[in-house]
């Protein structure tokens, strides 16, 4: 039960970065409204860090089951790791991070719509394939 959840995650997060990789590209003012919309209030903090140490979590769990099982383990791992810093710090410092770091991010929406997409395609094509 619990392999066919962490890889329904995964999937999730596959199908969430190609989704974001499309909007980023074809919509890219709608998709930096919705990137600037993390961490604006204490819910949806904790959600997003929530959501972010599930997916790590889910990763980790299912990494034996993909191809680079060293690589997905260890992104897992930093997405719990960061996740878990984010937690001990004040909501609205994570508010303040994003207000800067968003928008510099933001200047290559191209590029960072392209990434998105082929991390996206490449994770779902790893989690469909599974390790060799």
């Amino acid at each position: 039960m619990i392999d066919w959840l962490a890889k329904g995650v995964v999937l999730a997060a596959g199908l969430y970065l190609a989704g974001l990789g499309v909007a980023l590209l074809a919509r890219p003012k709608s998709a930096s409204r919705f990137l600037m919309g993390h961490a604006t209030s204490g819910p949806l903090h904790y959600l997003e860090l929530s959501v972010r140490i599930g997916v790590g979590l889910a990763f980790v769990h299912n990494a034996t089951a993909m191809p680079f099982s060293s690589l997905f383990r260890a992104f897992g791992w930093v997405l719990v790791g960061t996740s878990a810093v984010l937690l001990l710090v004040p909501w609205h410092w994570h508010r303040r991070i994003a207000e800067r770091a968003v928008p510099l991010a933001l200047r290559f929406t191209p590029l960072l719509g392209l990434a998105s997409l082929l991390m996206g395609a490449g994770l779902l094509l790893a989690a469909v394939l599974g390790a060799r």
